[in-house]
């Protein structure tokens, strides 16, 4: 599958990009003016050194004279150490921009990352989102503040040399300016090449970023496979990529460092050869050449190339940044495909700036009305004209053969897709004209393969109510009957669950998320009820959370096990997308339809497994 960050870009340096990180550098103007006035002083000093190395070859070198020198020394000396300051404070406040800046756009792109809808995580690998978070992230954070500092110190430099060099003696000017358009052209040609080579290292990276993650997160399939060559070989595949163009990267910049000093050399030589001839005939002598001039000449040549390339390296560096913005901007620009209008926003608020003095309590009435339904990127409706009316308290069960689409139901209700047609009632209202945020308050969601968060078996329950005491911590983990898992564990509560929850069993991060969800005390509540890779013990214990929290909440249960919902108000049977059946246990078993046929092929199933069991 092809993503839209595997796509090159190729576009050029447009400072309209440029631009929408106004926001995140403008907080940081300040440091950022500091920054430009150290560079200032110090590229003056670095331009006024040889001119002063210059007036003492002249004045106290030549002559053999030391008498008025000690003024000049100490002038020296402070330069040196206003020079060595100045960089101490320019790149203290760069890394300090740097860092803030790098801050500001991961805490906005992870921000903005809990807003986007459940659709862009089903079709966006977790790798590419990774590298825009963090990679993209501080690649700009540092582009912006060292590309500037360069460049800014480059041109300063640069300029006040060449003005400084046609001010002592503008002939020996022209022939180092004479130098520069060569420099220009190898400039470009190898830093063009060098930019193509980069948006292709950075489009690499962003793959290997999402291989690695890939292998991590399904190492224990990958196991059970035993595939691990084969992934090593598609790693290595990728990683070799890498290797070929981050080398062709290396030797064009090898070979480019030591063209820009052969050409800084010639100009040297020049330099020397015709300086040193008109300094030593005398018929030149009305060119106003000296040796401390020369000898300044010699030091701003073979200077002034490193600064012409890094302006030029420092824009292809910006060119090649733009990537990172784009793919950053990109997601940050990206609108979720579910959003609260400004007024419910006005009156409820949003995510990060609830406004729960206004949400009214939810009862749990759910009603679909006339509801037509297609995902995103479907062609066909899920449902058509669709309605039921389901009271607080009532006990749904869905049902149907696996990829059947039992989730469509959840997913409206929770409100993670939205009606094509018609809406989703909540207490009698369109759940449209509530925020998100209050419907998901009070929804407790247990998955098949429950998440737990980094952190102990108490903070993952915590989790549930965030200001809840470690007495009622307990007391949610003692009513699902989790406490006796939990009391199995090494440190009980404060045991460590591991990444993901990687450190106990499906079982245990189950009953864990029953006492989350029994600590939230959620009207509406929602379980995907699979327990085919549980022991015995552990599903009784399930089971039993499960009935307490089922009691007296609107329930949705996607049933795998057909006989553990013979109790439910309602079942509804699902079949490629569509539901085709509703009604009672005892009712569609009289119906011999097609819950009939899935009721009692599991039933033979079980007596089957039982008795060679």
């Amino acid at each position: 599958m092809t993503y839209q960050e595997d796509y090159d870009y190729n576009k050029p340096f447009t400072p309209k990009m440029w631009s929408k990180m106004g926001r995140f550098v403008k907080p940081h103007r300040n440091h950022i003016l500091s920054v430009a006035g150290f560079m200032l002083i110090v590229a003056l000093i670095d331009v006024f050194i040889p001119l002063l190395s210059a007036y003492i070859i002249d004045n106290f070198v030549r002559p053999q004279t030391t008498e008025g020198m000690w003024p000049f020394i100490a002038l020296s000396c402070g330069m040196a150490m206003a020079q060595a300051l100045g960089v101490f404070l320019f790149v203290r406040a760069g890394t300090v921009i740097e860092v803030r800046i790098s801050e500001s756009l991961r805490s906005a792109v992870f921000n903005h990352l809990q807003k986007l809808s459940f659709s862009y995580y089903n079709v966006t690998p977790v790798g590419y989102m990774m590298a825009r978070a963090m990679s993209d992230t501080g690649r700009i954070g540092e582009i912006v503040v060292w590309g500037l500092v360069d460049s800014s110190w480059s041109l300063l430099y640069a300029v006040g040399v060449f003005v400084s060099m046609f001010l002592l003696n503008w002939r020996l000017a022209l022939i180092v300016l004479c130098t520069v358009p060569p420099l220009i052209v190898a400039t470009w040609f190898f830093q063009s090449r060098i930019l193509r080579l980069n948006r292709k290292v950075r489009r690499i990276n962003s793959q290997m970023t999402g291989a690695m993650n890939e292998g991590i997160t399904g190492a224990r399939t990958t196991k059970t496979l035993v595939i691990e060559e084969q992934n090593n070989a598609e790693f290595r595949a990728i990683t070799g990529d890498y290797k070929r163009n981050a080398t062709r990267i290396a030797m064009m910049r090898g070979v480019f460092g030591p063209l820009i000093m052969f050409i800084g050399s010639i100009a040297a030589a020049v330099v020397l050869a015709r300086g040193g001839h008109w300094l030593l005939d005398e018929s030149f002598s009305a060119f106003g050449l000296s040796v401390g001039v020369l000898s300044a000449f010699l030091s701003y040549t073979t200077s002034i190339f490193e600064p012409i390339s890094q302006i030029a390296h420092t824009v292809s560096e910006f060119i090649a940044a733009q990537v990172n913005i784009e793919r950053v901007t990109g997601l940050l620009e990206r609108e979720p495909d579910i959003t609260d209008t400004p007024e419910v926003i006005e009156k409820y608020g949003d995510s990060f700036e609830p406004k729960r003095e206004n949400w009214e309590p939810i009862s749990g009435d759910i009603e679909f009305r006339d509801v037509t339904f297609r995902y995103p990127d479907g062609t066909e409706n899920v449902l058509e004209h669709f309605s039921l009316t389901i009271p607080a308290g009532t006990y749904v069960a869905i049902v149907g053969e696996t990829g059947a689409g039992k989730s469509t139901l959840v997913n409206l209700v929770c409100r993670f897709f939205e009606p094509t047609e018609g809406a989703v009632l909540i207490d009698g209202r369109d759940s449209r004209e509530r925020s998100q945020l209050w419907l998901h308050s009070s929804i407790g969601y247990v998955l098949q393969s429950p998440h737990l968060f980094s952190g102990t078996v108490r903070e993952n329950i915590r989790y549930g109510r965030l200001d809840a005491t470690d007495e009622e911590v307990e007391a949610a983990a003692k009513l699902v009957s989790a406490d006796k898992v939990i009391g199995k564990l090494e440190k009980g509560m404060d045991s460590d669950v591991g990444e993901g929850g990687d450190r106990l069993s499906t079982g245990e991060k189950q009953l864990i998320s029953f006492a989350r969800a029994v600590l939230a005390d959620p009207r509406i509540f929602v379980l995907d009820e699979a327990t085919s890779s549980i022991d015995t013990e552990t599903e009784m214990l399930i089971q039993k959370a499960a009935a307490h929290l089922l009691r007296g909440r609107t329930s949705f249960v996607i049933a795998h096990r057909l006989s553990t919902i013979r109790t439910a108000d309602i079942i509804l049977v699902v079949q490629n997308g569509k539901i085709i059946e509703r009604g009672t246990h005892r009712e569609l078993l009289r119906a011999r339809g097609h819950y009939y046929e899935l009721y009692t092929r599991q039933f033979e199933e079980d007596i089957e497994t039982k008795v060679l069991g």
